[in-house]
């Protein structure tokens, strides 16, 4: 038995230099609205995303994003997530929209008609021109059909303008990556994810109607991972406050999720502020303001 034990040891501790990495996680795709969107309207957004269900199909790459893609609503709706840009980075929003078949096609179109107010207001901003369409789905890879002058701006733009497309369309279980035509090789999220900010925020959505608690999720690479949120009132006031522990941190991106009480007294205006606390001053860095209409709550 002795002979045996320097093979085995050899063999352990060969496993050991082949583990995975810890890459962390680029988070959840949308997964269906709430009640609160409902109540919020056309641009109002799910606060509280479900996880997928245990053997998801993820996206090839890095990361393993979970390709998950809401149902339609009872009232016959669909939540998109459209990612829009600010600061030369990538931000996402949501849309209840009518249920369709051609949901491709659909959050295109919403795409190039740019943010709604209230987010062009946020600094949300679109680079993605009318006529961008998508002529065939097979195999995971989606081909699109940009228009004219599509890569025009330079190659900042044109890249951020593709990341746009990709996040976008690989929200929908039958898209994995987006090959732009005539000969460009299939890109996936992975590909762009030096284009996301140290903090997304993914719900509360931008003009979103929210009560207390108001769920708070998304992505962080931020100093151990630490998430802060704070809740304000329209005067500035701080009404709530909460941390959190993302998945990953400290040079990797972790999901997030939290739930932070607050008290006002009447309905009204406020902001969702998402942040990461200073290691060096404490503080408040990488700040995400989400503009909000929060209901009343003792």
């Amino acid at each position: 038995m002795r002979r045996l034990i320097p093979p085995l040891a050899a063999l352990l501790l060969l496993t050991a230099g082949c583990a995975p990495p810890r890459t962390g996680t680029l988070g959840p795709a949308p997964a269906g609205p709430s009640p609160t969107t409902a109540a919020a309207g056309p641009t109002g957004a799910s606060s509280a995303p479900t996880p997928p269900a245990p053997g998801t199909p993820t996206t090839p790459g890095r990361t393993g994003t979970p390709a998950t893609a809401a149902p339609p609503a009872p009232d016959g709706t669909l939540a998109v997530q459209l990612w829009f840009a600010r600061g030369g980075k990538l931000v996402p929003t949501r849309r209840a929209l009518p249920a369709t078949m051609a949901t491709s096609r659909l959050a295109l179109t919403e795409l190039a008609a740019g943010p709604s107010p209230a987010e062009t207001a946020a600094g949300l901003t679109t680079l993605v021109p009318a006529g961008t369409q998508v002529t065939r789905i097979a195999g995971g890879v989606a081909t699109l059909s940009p228009p004219a002058g599509f890569d025009a701006g330079g190659a900042a733009s044109a890249r951020l303008r593709r990341a746009q497309v990709v996040w976008t369309l690989t929200q929908f279980p039958t898209v994995r990556r987006v090959a732009f035509a005539p000969a460009d090789a299939a890109t996936a999220r992975d590909d762009y994810a030096d284009l996301l900010p140290p903090i997304v925020v993914t719900a509360p959505a931008i003009g979103e109607r929210v009560t207390s608690p108001v769920t708070v999720t998304g992505t962080a690479d931020v100093y151990e991972a630490t998430v802060s949120v704070r809740v304000l009132d329209a005067a500035g006031r701080e009404i709530g406050t909460a941390f959190t522990t993302a998945s990953c941190g400290s040079g990797c991106r972790g999901a997030y999720r939290l739930n932070v009480r607050y008290g006002r007294a009447t309905a009204g205006p406020g902001t969702v502020e998402v942040y990461e606390v200073s290691a060096r001053d404490g503080s408040r860095i990488n700040v995400v303001r989400v503009p909000v209409h929060l209901t009343a709550a003792r």
